[in-house]
């Protein structure tokens, strides 16, 4: 009998049940398992067994239930009595059946191993915090569930075991003790920077495991020009620290007018330290190799927890294997770094050794001569810093971009070697970066076709060719042109940089392709000799091929069983008539329909297993078009690739199964047809490919569902055809991406018994990442969430918000491009809320629930604590969303979390936050009044008060990092955290409304120059929001004040209103959609009352209500208008400053930037009237998280306030502002209040552009003048 592949409870992972009870009791038991099950002796017993192994399974994997268990004694004592129970009943029921027995036996050993652990951990815990806070910050040691499933898993989702604690050093120096502290208390460190790795190399194999992350060492030197042995000139250098992310390296680099060569796709995410370990390479490689090639020197600490300095001696400053003998100068120090140990070494290792000869790329070589570090994945040392050398790229690039149409591509593909040929004989050219997309990279990315055709093209080539003579490369972009013009190819150039890099952003989104297997896939690259490329291809395609076919025949046999039961859709239909006529109607159909589907399936395995035959011997299975396409020597294979043959489900299937089943009581029957073609082709497995064509680097992509246990091992068997295509074309499995778990089985025996000899010799204890690239660190115990299995469990228990914050999450790629814009990403700040990590959070979280809802335990507290400490982490900046691959939008899915916990009641209760919102929620001008007089006046007051009194005490270390907020903060924390930074004063005592008499709420101003305004004049409607018209009120002042004198009419809408934001964002979704509710109500009554003026423009000047008033559907309301922030209509009336004498200007352009149709910054040049620079990074405020959550605000403020002064220097080479000379500006209320908490630090004031604008355009005391003439006159009041 058939059974279940899952059966075990609470199992949402690609594991089966056999690889559960493998992990827990070995394959002996799985085997006792099968044959009590052939006996039929299983049933109630066995679900009890498989409840204790879905308890053990689902609080193995996740650290939230971990923690719960831990903290609550009870908790876990009523788990293992559950668990005791259940075997005991088990036993009473074993009529003394020795198998049962023994099962029964295994499973308390395995009952008393998890027991054991929570003591045995928290043991652990208590002794590394010990061992650690003699020479590190607390918080740079984590426990917690966040710190743990984020260092889980890579880029590839593979986890086997969750690392028992995160470390953070903050510096270089505390590393050697780190790893001694380690080694001493029995762990194995794994080296981690920002987990972008494709093969599970930071995976961690065992539960003792420390994982050391390296993010905060960011310290990044600048450009020095250093003099080489073997060089006649100085050679620029750059020295970083192994956490610097690679993107910044290249900036800085750039900016002094140089080349970092190393240039991963991941560059965004990936770190220096990675980059080592892996011998990362990118685009650039091409010209100037990977990583390897272009290190000088770099510093390690070993497994003893001594330094070890490598050093390259006479670098030819390109490729590595061209060098005939490549030597190294290693020399060690004792713990201080100072003192050398021993004497120096000279390691030479052949040119030729470090890669297969022919190949651009290898990285299979883990020996790689004994060198040390490099290549190594973590499995040696870890990597603390390096010295690479940079490279001047020619002053002139030419982008090219290459797009193949037409079916054939063995015309296409051998572009690749015939453009690198011709560019290789041009004098004074060179190839920078030749890179490859398929046709299945092309759909994934989204792709628009610079070609004017409808279809998209079946490859994509885009390459940059360089030259010192700026004719010289773009005659040999053209000539490139005309070369795939030959191959039915149609090409494009871009020669500004904007054009160039729109060219180059379609590359960087290539993780997209799993985005429809909910972001699990199976990731190999190889490298292929270039003259073999074509072959590479034509295997590839040709695995797609069969498994397309074999995928349709599974369809065929899908359908054929439905159509062969009782149909039970068609009785549903109203239509339906059960008489004996209309049965032999359907039986009829029903039997030309199965006898069709037999007829085109038996064509179909004749052709999938007739490839290799001759073309001109299968003419019974081609078609007429394929007859006509046969080219002499053809085999059927060839007519497939071409697609001269075409097997197609719709056509050759669906087509003719609907026609036979047509009409309306049919219908049900052709909706189940496709529900089956849908559920099959699911399950379909293709390779898609993406090159690093210039040096033969293809990353072959098997995008799987990971739920899908079938597609899953049907996956590797696919991974192994490939791999062996690879070597069989002299090529090697691994390019850049490493080895790591995943392709350790094809590493050949040799190579791998090296690497253990070496390993053996500098870490025989396994310190550094123990067991990797050793024989047996396979996938074999590695699985992967299923977040399709999550979903259907929430259907199941009817928890659809759960379901659909499940849904949110679901495609996360776990790429890191999130990283670089996260606000709460500031690893020097001990803040570690990345989206990625966030998401992987969400993961586990969602899955406690879901198993808690099932005992009777019931949910923890603790994890609605977890779900709040994600949520609160977040500032709704949405800035994740434009880098996602697969467009996930961090901000939506904290507002959710919000949601579910204030539907729950758990939502965190914060006065401060409690008040801001009451003040943004009043609309009754006494009470506005009453709440601004108290909170604005009075409480501002008051904090800037205390706050002189008690500065040297909160802020008596201003360089000190920022404390973790990864744990529960103490209300006196937190108001020290307040009181760290004034909030602002000299505000204006009155609301805007206030000072020009605009309260009433049944009245709709309109305000206009009677001297300016005539027909002619334009009408405006003006949202002022909360922060321009209650906090801020000059800004609202400065935007009515510049219209009127503009000779605008402007209509304000009647009475106090807020926009529906911040409710919405606090996840009080029916508040929020209540107020926007009213407002678009109260708005139409305003346009059906004003119908006389032609209103085509909305003013704003906030950003948040921009984003909110977006969905308001204006052009509903105003026919034909449009929504511009104030900034973007003065620009487009011209209105400006002339350049302000003794004063330059930063730009803080808000995350809720109100400039939606203009550059932000293009806008702030244009109005200032001089050159204004970005100041980048959050302010701290948040809206109201700056008084909800203060410690977060102290962390954002850390990183903001590094970008003032780095901003300030720019302009002053001072770190602080001291008469004036720099002043910021922003476009954003609560920026305003934000930005203006800095100035005790920097000496920076603060202004809206709008009121600065004001301030010099109407002169001092414009305030006064404008009320005074609006308020005598210049108001017209409608009643409304």
């Amino acid at each position: 009998m058939a059974h279940r592949i899952r059966e075990i409870p609470y199992n949402y992972t690609s594991f089966s049940d056999r690889e559960i009870v493998l992990r827990f009791l070995g394959e002996e038991m799985w085997q006792v398992i099968e044959e009590l099950r052939s006996e039929r002796r299983t049933g109630r017993s066995a679900r009890m067994l498989f409840e204790v192994l879905g308890d053990l399974w689902v609080v193995t994997r996740n650290p939230y239930i971990q923690d719960d268990l831990l903290e609550n004694r009870k908790r876990f004592e009523l788990l293992v009595q559950a668990l005791d129970h259940r075997l005991d009943q088990i036993l009473d029921r074993a009529n003394d059946n020795q198998q049962v027995l023994r099962l029964v036996e295994y499973a308390r050993v395995a009952v008393s191993d998890f027991s054991a652990w929570f003591p045995r951990s928290r043991d652990l815990r208590i002794r590394i915090r010990r061992r650690l806070a003699k020479f590190m910050r607390a918080d740079n040691v984590d426990f917690g569930g966040l710190a743990r499933v984020s260092h889980a898993t890579d880029a590839t989702d593979w986890r086997v075991e969750l690392p028992f604690v995160v470390i953070s050093p903050d510096s270089e120096q505390q590393i050697p003790r780190i790893v001694c502290a380690c080694r001493d208390l029995g762990l194995t460190i794994i080296p981690r920077g920002g987990g972008t790795g494709y093969t599970g190399g930071a995976v961690p194999l065992y539960g003792d495991t420390a994982v050391i992350n390296t993010e905060k060492l960011e310290s990044l030197g600048a450009v020095e020009m250093r003099t080489l042995d073997s060089v006649d000139t100085a050679v620029a250098t750059i020295r970083a620290e192994a956490g610097v992310v690679t993107r910044r390296v290249s900036e800085c680099a750039a900016a002094a007018g140089y080349v970092f060569a190393v240039d991963p796709t991941s560059q965004d995410a990936s770190t220096i330290g990675g980059n080592i370990a892996m011998n990362a390479g990118g685009k650039k490689a091409v010209l100037w190799g990977t990583t390897l090639d272009n290190l000088l020197s770099w510093r390690m600490v070993t497994a003893r927890g001594d330094w070890l300095e490598v050093e390259r001696l006479d670098h030819n400053l390109g490729k590595i294997h061209e060098q005939s003998m490549v030597r190294f100068r290693l020399r060690r120090f004792e713990l201080d770094g100072k003192t050398q140990r021993g004497e120096e070494e000279i390691l030479e290792v052949p040119g030729v050794a470090l890669r297969k000869e022919g190949l651009g790329k290898d990285v299979t070589d883990k020996f790689l001569g004994g060198l040390p570090g490099i290549q190594k994945e973590g499995c040696d040392g870890l990597v603390t810093s390096a010295m690479f050398v940079l490279h001047r790229m020619p002053e002139f690039t030419r982008t090219v971009c290459l797009e193949f149409f037409g079916s054939d591509l063995s015309r296409a593909v051998p572009a690749i070697v015939e453009i690198r040929d011709f560019l290789k004989q041009e004098q004074a050219v060179v190839l920078s970066g030749l890179e490859h997309l398929d046709e299945r990279y092309v759909r994934a990315v989204g792709y628009s076709t610079k070609a004017p055709r409808r279809e998209l093209p079946k490859m994509v080539l885009l390459l940059d060719i360089a030259s010192d003579e700026q004719n010289r490369a773009m005659a040999a972009a053209s000539a490139v042109v005309q070369l795939a013009n030959g191959r039915g190819a149609q090409g494009f150039i871009a020669t500004s940089p904007e054009a160039r890099r729109q060219f180059w952003m379609d590359r960087a989104r290539t993780a997209a392709i799993a985005a429809h297997t909910n972001a699990f896939k199976i990731n190999e690259d190889v490298v292929i000799p270039l003259p073999r490329l074509a072959e590479y291809n034509e295997g590839i395609e040709r695995i797609n091929i069969e498994y397309s076919i074999r995928n349709k025949l599974a369809m065929i046999d899908a359908v054929a069983g439905y159509l062969q039961g009782d149909l039970p859709e068609l009785r549903q239909h109203e239509d339906y008539l059960d008489s004996e006529e209309n049965r032999v109607i359907l039986a009829g159909k029903r039997a030309a329909a199965l006898s069709y589907l037999q007829q085109v399936g038996g064509r179909w395995r004749s052709v999938l297993q007739h490839f290799e035959t001759v073309a001109q011997d299968c003419d019974d299975l081609l078609d007429d078009q394929a007859r006509e396409a046969r080219q002499a020597g053809d085999r059927l294979i060839h007519l497939l690739l071409r697609r001269d043959l075409r097997i197609s489900w719709r056509r050759d299937i669906e087509q003719p199964l609907k026609e036979i089943f047509a009409g309306r009581e049919f219908e049900p029957l052709r909706a189940q047809l496709d529900k089956i073609h849908a559920g099959v082709r699911s399950s379909r497995l293709f390779v898609a490919t993406h090159m690093h064509a210039g040096d033969g680097n293809v990353h072959t992509n098997i995008p799987v569902n990971s739920n899908d246990y079938s597609m899953l091992h049907e996956a590797e068997r696919i991974v192994d055809r490939v791999m062996q295509l690879a070597v069989t074309l002299d090529g090697v499995i691994s390019g850049e991406h490493g080895i790591g778990l995943t392709k350790i089985r094809y590493l050949e025996p040799g190579v791998l018994k090296a690497f253990a000899n070496y390993k053996q010799q500098v870490d025989p204890d396994g310190v550094f990442n123990r067991g990797k690239l050793l024989a047996g660190s396979g996938l074999d115990n590695a699985y992967t969430p299923s977040l399709r299995l999550v979903q259907q469990e929430a259907l199941l228990l009817e928890a659809s918000e759960l379901g659909e914050l499940n849904d949110d999450i679901r495609n996360c790629l776990r790429c890191g491009k999130c990283k670089p814009v996260c606000n709460t990403h500031i690893p020097r700040a001990n803040l570690l809320y990345s989206p990625r990590n966030k998401i992987l959070a969400t993961g586990v979280v969602i899955e406690a629930f879901l198993y808690e809802e099932q005992t009777r335990r019931g949910i923890s507290t603790r994890h609605f604590d977890e779900m709040n400490d994600v949520a609160d982490h977040c500032t709704v900046c949405h800035k994740c969303l434009n880098p996602c691959p697969v467009n996930i939008d961090f901000g939506n899915v904290s507002i959710r979390m919000r949601s579910i916990l204030r539907a729950q009641g758990k939502k965190h209760f914060n006065p401060g936050s409690w008040l801001a919102m009451a003040f943004l929620n009043v609309t009754d001008p006494v009470a506005v009044k009453f709440m601004r007089k108290l909170m604005i006046e009075w409480g501002y007051k008051s904090q800037r008060l205390v706050q002189r009194v008690l500065d040297g005490v909160v802020n008596r270390n201003r360089q000190a990092l920022p404390a973790a907020t990864n744990k529960p903060v103490r209300v006196t924390e937190q108001v020290i955290h307040f009181m760290k930074k004034p909030m602002p004063g000299g505000l204006t005592s009155q609301t805007m409304r206030a000072m020009l008499g605009v309260e009433d709420a049944g009245i709709v101003p309109v305000l206009r120059d009677a001297a300016k305004v005539n027909e002619e004049s334009d009408a405006v409607f003006y949202f002022p929001g909360c922060g321009s018209e209650r906090l801020f009120s000059e800004v609202g002042l400065a935007t009515l004040a510049m219209l009127y004198e503009s000779g605008v009419r402007t209509v304000l809408p009647p009475g106090y209103l807020c926009c529906g934001y911040p409710q919405t964002a606090a996840g009080d979704y029916s508040r929020g959609k209540q107020i926007s509710t009213d407002n678009r109500v109260l708005f139409h009554r305003v346009a059906n009352t004003l119908n006389y003026m032609d209103i085509r423009t909305v003013i704003m000047s906030c950003g948040t209500c921009m984003d909110q008033l977006q969905k308001y559907e204006f052009e509903k309301i105003f026919p034909g208008c449009r929504l511009l922030d104030i900034h973007e209509y003065l620009m487009e009336m011209g209105v400006k400053l002339q350049a302000v004498e003794g004063v330059r200007y930063l730009y803080h352009d808000p995350c809720h930037t109100p400039m939606k149709t203009y550059a932000p910054l293009q806008v702030a040049n244009e109005l200032i009237g001089s050159e204004v620079s970005l100041s980048d990074r959050c302010c701290g405020e948040a809206g109201t998280m700056s008084m909800a959550r203060p410690d977060i605000s102290t962390q954002l403020r850390f990183r903001k306030q590094q970008e003032l002064q780095r901003g300030i220097r720019e302009f002053t080479g001072e770190d602080r502002v001291n008469s004036g000379e720099v002043k910021i500006l922003t476009s954003c209320p609560a920026c305003q209040q934000g930005l203006s908490r800095y100035e005790g630090d920097t000496g920076l004031k603060t202004d809206y552009i709008v009121v600065e604008m004001a301030n010099h355009l109407l002169g001092d005391g414009w305030q006064k003048r404008f009320t005074e003439r609006a308020t005598s006159g210049g108001i017209e009041r409608i009643l409304l």
